[in-house]
């Protein structure tokens, strides 16, 4: 579905510009892997990409903050808060392309072979998570076990791993959803995963004005679409393992603040981390906080 948006993004600059811009879309990492895709628009070996920021742990330091466990009720949210976020701290670590949008996925859930009611049933529980969820997984008891989602079905059919850390759509998306028979909401904690669109920097200067305004306007009006898409995909993924009969389990409100405070620390080393770095992690988390709080109080 998210390949779907983004070639229909594509697909309506083409239209807009009558014909002027033709864009050619590599998919699943054919021109540049996922990992090096945002190099891969930097050195020019594409004018655009889209990817995640957590491919490259490290490389934006201040931007990962958008991934942080901080309750996304859903995608639409997400979205919306990362293009806020981003265009309000404008990250130095960005300036070598040219940004176009974000967009980030629902919240991180549990899905499980085993019932988790507390954070007890977690501790030493084997669960799929990969760089920042791992870390997650880690704040709240389980053990993380690192691998890629291709993987994920298999180890979770033969029990190498007992759980996964993923948003609701990973389950009918990956199929995972036929592997495991409870599904946790863990959205007190959910997490996101921020994706950017960027293009190479000197190709956008070398863009006519009205193309660049092309650009933006259907970027700007994409924010809200691929968020749809977003919540759409979590819509299915719920649908799909409903359908299958699994049970959904949801967490008593002490056991909601209980898993807040566990990944308190998850939160505070990114703050750490952007203070080492000189910036200003404080100012972007309490920005991200503020803009979920008025989130919540919108609906």
């Amino acid at each position: 579905m998210q390949c779907i948006t983004a070639t229909n993004w594509a697909r309506e600059i083409e239209k807009r510009t009558g014909g002027r811009v033709k864009i050619t879309i590599y998919p699943a990492g054919s021109l540049t892997k996922a990992d090096q895709c945002y190099e891969g628009v930097v050195k020019g070996i594409s004018d655009l990409g889209m990817s995640c920021f957590a491919y490259t742990r490290g490389r934006f330091p201040l931007s990962e903050g958008l991934d942080l466990p901080l309750g996304y009720p859903d995608g639409m949210t997400a979205t919306r808060v990362a293009n806020t976020l981003l265009a309000k701290h404008r990250p130095a670590e960005l300036n070598d392309v040219q940004v176009l949008y974000v967009h980030a996925h629902g919240p991180g859930i549990l899905a499980s072979k085993k019932p988790v009611k507390s954070l007890a049933d977690l501790k030493g529980l084997k669960v799929r998570a990969t760089g920042l969820s791992a870390k997650i997984v880690e704040a709240l008891g389980g053990t993380p076990v690192a691998m890629s989602q291709p993987e994920t079905y298999e180890a979770l059919a033969k029990g190498v791993v007992e759980a996964t850390l993923c948003p609701i759509e990973t389950l009918k998306g990956w199929k995972q959803g036929e592997t495991i028979r409870y599904v946790v909401d863990a959205s007190a904690i959910g997490y996101t995963t921020a994706m950017f669109v960027v293009m190479n920097r000197d190709r956008w200067a070398k863009l006519p004005p009205d193309i660049q305004q092309v650009f933006t306007e259907v970027s700007q009006e994409w924010i809200a679409r691929h968020g749809a898409a977003w919540d759409q995909a979590d819509r299915e993924g719920r649908e799909f393992v409903t359908q299958l009969g699994r049970e959904f389990l949801h967490l008593s409100a002490e056991e909601q603040q209980a898993w807040q405070t566990a990944v308190q620390p998850v939160l505070d080393e990114y703050v750490k981390a952007a203070q080492a770095k000189q910036l200003p992690g404080e100012a972007f988390l309490a920005d991200l906080r503020r803009e979920l709080a008025g989130s919540r109080g919108a609906r």
